[in-house]
């Protein structure tokens, strides 16, 4: 496989040269430039908009699915078409990926190319061909030693599945650019659209006057995600979560083979064990010692296995986590709510905003695979010490030991959080003034009784010595334990107040977001769609002479006063506004005011 990706280029360089060819430049060549004899032809083609794409989403999306098996090529480092020093390798794995681009260049190219009949025949070719090079390396090498039987089969079916997708999309742009071509349907007008249909609604939304909920939310509702028609998730989105949960599922099949084949070793390390054993009789020294290896090395294989699948379903909700947080975020942004960020990332530098959205779908698929592997190790971890801290001991008879161990360690961590509530209890009651107010929830930070108060601090300064040693281990542990359980996650940063900077991941993030809220805010982009046509119509009205006549014969409506139409209804659904408004007249406010009080009551 690795070979016909080389020789994958080839075609692919054909396909991008025709639609090159096709694609018209936006401003001719100047005359004295050597080229001006290629016209306006070979325009630069676009795969796709990463920031504005909101239209052929999934198809997009099951595009980069269909690379899956070659990122994670190039994540395993399998990529060696030249032999470099170590500090040079980055480059190699730049020239790799650059390549992987290229071969998967067309999917994209013609999916967005406005020559439909065309580019869904070069698309469907291009497709067909990995369809059957695919089919052709699963079927002489169908079988392996590590998963057995239908090994290639398990490796690559999600990228099949993505080709025949493809397959089928290519297939349905042919038959209906055919149908218009042949002049069996109008041909629609594809123009890029500046306004989308979904954010022309949540600008209608805003405008509204905002009506009490009407019914509950449900539990899914509330606790997992609510569907909003006025908000659509990016192409880029779409496409990093397909291309996530193929290369995770890929990484535990990886993981699952690298399992097998440390256990045979394992396997053939405890039979050599076993005979060491037996040539003993069981009287040696050291065969406690071996049971005891033995014992450790059955138990962490049987945790291993057992928490793959929780591992795999946290990061599963990770991704949905993470478009949920993505919508919640944006929409935040387009409020102008920018307190969930910390200080530091209310401003962030433009050039490195747009350097993160270009890495982000990259690194967030590299997250989401690492974290994949530090969550479960952290879990086979925690699995060892339940198997060793509660099951072993009742199989080895010594149930009654573990839970004389385990009730004073529940005990002694009992009176330690005791003795921390009865401070605060005693604080609470004795050295706190009494409530101001009866309609007050608590009472005021002003000491009362300090004598006593400054014998209670001074008794208890010595054992508090004592109990923040253990309180400073607590928070190393749990520390340790949100740290790798939050690793995949790079909506949320798992560094300290004032450390965020040093969040790599983070800083992606919310660099990803500001150009996302710069470039797709809906008023923003309603406004200037505004603008782009009331300039066309403009332009029309002084280029054509009788326009007029197309116009209706009804009476006419001054701008000015249809402005303060707008106005009036607009800050009748928004009482909030008025205060913001700048005044010309003290007097000529407050009739307006009162107006507006009037209009909103009834």
């Amino acid at each position: 496989m690795e070979l016909f990706l080389h020789y994958s280029l080839i075609p692919s360089f054909l396909i991008i040269l025709v639609l090159s060819f096709l694609q018209r430049q936006e401003h001719h060549r100047q005359e004295d430039d050597t080229t001006y004899l290629l016209g306006n032809h070979f325009g630069i083609i676009m795969p796709l908009d990463f920031v504005g794409t909101f239209s052929n989403r999934w198809s997009y999306g099951i595009a980069f699915g269909a690379t899956a098996n070659k990122v994670m090529f190039l994540f395993s480092e399998g990529y060696q078409p030249l032999q470099v020093p170590q500090w040079a390798q980055a480059f190699v794995l730049l020239i790799g990926g650059i390549e992987v681009g290229l071969s998967h260049f067309p999917f994209f190219a013609c999916l967005s190319s406005e020559f439909r009949l065309v580019s869904s025949i070069l698309g469907f070719s291009y497709s067909l061909l990995w369809f059957a090079v695919t089919v052709l390396q699963i079927s002489q090498c169908p079988h392996g030693q590590f998963v057995g039987r239908y090994e290639s089969l398990v490796f690559h079916w999600p990228a099949l599945l993505c080709l025949a997708f493809l397959l089928g999309r290519f297939l349905h742009m042919f038959v209906k650019a055919l149908r218009v071509h042949l002049r069996w349907e109008p041909q629609a007008e594809e123009k890029p659209v500046l306004l989308e249909a979904h954010q022309a609604e949540h600008v209608k939304q805003l405008l509204r006057k905002a009506r009490p909920q009407e019914g509950k939310k449900s539990w899914f509702q509330t606790r997992v995600y609510e569907w909003d028609p006025c908000f659509q998730f990016p192409s880029r989105m779409i496409g990093t979560i397909v291309l996530a949960f193929i290369c995770l599922y890929l990484f535990i099949v990886i993981e699952f083979c690298v399992f097998v084949y440390v256990r045979d070793k394992l396997d053939v390390f405890e039979g050599n064990l076993e005979n060491y054993i037996t040539h003993m009789n069981r009287t040696g020294t050291l065969t406690l010692s071996i049971q005891q290896v033995q014992e450790l090395i059955s138990v962490a294989k049987g945790v291993w296995v057992v928490t793959i699948l929780p591992a795999s379903l946290t990061c599963v909700s990770y991704l949905f986590h993470i478009l949920a947080c993505y919508r919640k975020h944006m929409k935040r942004l387009w409020a102008g709510d920018k307190h969930f960020l910390p200080l530091k990332f209310r401003d962030p530098s433009p050039p490195e905003s747009v350097a993160a959205i270009a890495r982000y779908s990259g690194w967030q698929i590299a997250y989401i695979l690492w974290g994949y592997l530090i969550i479960h190790v952290m879990q086979s971890l925690c699995g060892m010490m339940i198997m060793y801290g509660l099951v072993l001991p009742i199989t080895h008879n010594q149930g009654l030991e573990m839970l004389q161990g385990l009730g004073l360690a529940l005990l002694t961590i009992s009176t330690i959080v005791g003795l921390m509530i009865l401070q605060v209890w005693i604080a609470a009651s004795f050295f706190l003034q009494p409530k101001l107010g009866t309609a007050d929830k608590q009472k005021p930070l002003a000491l009362n009784n300090r004598k006593a108060f400054h014998n209670f601090n001074y008794f208890l300064f010595f054992y508090n010595v004592l109990l923040g040693l253990g309180a400073c281990l607590s928070r190393l542990l749990i520390s340790c334990i949100l740290g790798t359980w939050l690793t995949a996650r790079i909506d949320r940063t798992i560094m300290q107040r004032g450390y965020e900077r040093a969040d790599l991941g983070f800083s992606t993030w919310v660099g990803m977001l500001y150009v996302d809220h710069y470039h797709t805010n809906p008023v923003l982009v309603s406004f200037c769609h505004i603008l782009i046509t009331s300039h066309k119509e403009r332009k029309l009205q002084k280029t054509t002479k009788y326009w007029c006549l197309g116009q209706s014969a009804g009476p006419h409506i001054s701008a000015r006063s249809r402005t303060r139409w707008l106005l009036l209804q607009t800050l009748i659904n928004n009482p909030r506004l008025i205060i913001l408004r700048k005044s010309k007249s003290v007097h000529g406010s407050r009739e307006f005011t009162q107006v507006l009080q009037t209009c909103s009551e009834c």
